[in-house]
């Protein structure tokens, strides 16, 4: 948890600056795909604020209403995120790249002072743009280094198998957003420039509309893999089998009937077996088994935090 609410900081303090620069790059030059890139920047900051709520909610204490606590606000909040970024960010990038497209451009900007210096004002664009991959690597580099902790720790087979595997979805949304951004602002540094060395607008238009694309699709990809924790998924197979091994091991375990996982926070696991024991087993001693098998379930897998148990004899 405290890994994915620094990860989520890191993303919330270089958006809010980027989102700031980019609208100053956009009022002194006009450019299309410096309008996109602020409505990016202003959405990614507004999308930080919801995943922090959804960990600060997450952290409430079990209830008799909500008995396994509340971590699926995690996996609430960040499917909101993913709609707002492509219902603000994407279509508005889209909507005003294709204005620009169909209706025409202009230069970008003329001359701008500045401390007693004047230059052309497409440069205001190229620094803010430069700035904003700086300030989003730092925030990639966070959100890539608590990704690849648990790549490591889980034994996935990479970035596309965590995305597919993770339940820590406020990571992975912060994760996708850095890297969308990233993009981005070098899709947008692409038109910028070739629009100020041919003197043909489409480029700087063409720009603002692929990134709008761009958000709509990363957004759709991560509501979908929201989709898939609000419903409610098991552990992936292999983890399931190593667990129903670690039952089967336990002395007078005859056979494992029923075994199910799901998962109810990010990084926690509900598990629910029904258990075949020993006819011969000493009723007097089945809670203690039964204390037993939990206990080397949850070492196996720390994500495990919930076990119920059905033995039968």
């Amino acid at each position: 948890m405290a890994g994915s609410r620094g990860v989520v900081i890191a993303a919330l303090v270089a958006n809010g600056a980027i989102a700031v620069l980019k609208f100053l790059g956009f009022l002194l030059t006009g450019s299309p795909s410096m309008l996109s890139e602020t409505y990016h920047s202003i959405s990614d900051t507004g999308n930080q604020v919801f995943l922090l709520v959804g960990i600060r909610y997450s952290g409430k204490e079990a209830s008799r209403a909500h008995p396994f606590g509340y971590g699926k606000a995690q996996f609430f909040y960040s499917f909101l995120v993913s709609v707002l970024l492509f219902g603000i960010a994407g279509w508005e990038s889209l909507k005003h790249g294709y204005e620009a497209i169909v209706h025409g451009g202009h230069a970008l900007g003329g001359l701008v002072s500045f401390a007693g210096y004047t230059f052309p004002g497409w440069y205001v664009n190229v620094v803010v743009l430069v700035g904003a991959i700086a300030f989003e690597s730092y925030a990639m580099k966070k959100a890539a280094a608590e990704l690849r902790r648990q790549i490591r720790e889980y034994e996935w087979d990479g970035v596309v198998d965590a995305f597919r595997k993770t339940s820590d979805v406020t990571t992975l949304t912060a994760f996708t957003e850095d890297g969308i951004a990233l993009l981005g602002a070098g899709i947008a540094l692409v038109g910028v420039v070739l629009t100020e060395v041919t003197g043909n607008y489409i480029y700087d238009a063409v720009s603002a509309a692929v990134i709008g694309v761009l958000l709509m699709g990363f957004a759709l990809a991560l509501a979908w893999e929201n989709k898939r924790l609000l419903l409610g998924e098991s552990l992936p197979n292999d983890v399931e089998k190593r667990l129903r091994e670690v039952v089967l091991a336990h002395p007078g375990v005859v056979h494992v009937d029923n075994f199910r996982t799901v998962h109810v926070g990010p990084e926690k696991v509900l598990v629910n077996a029904d258990i075949s024991f020993d006819s011969g087993l000493d009723t007097a001693d089945l809670d203690d088994d039964i204390s037993a098998i939990e206990r080397k379930m949850k070492a196996e897998d720390k994500r495990v935090k919930f076990v119920y148990i059905e033995p039968e004899l």
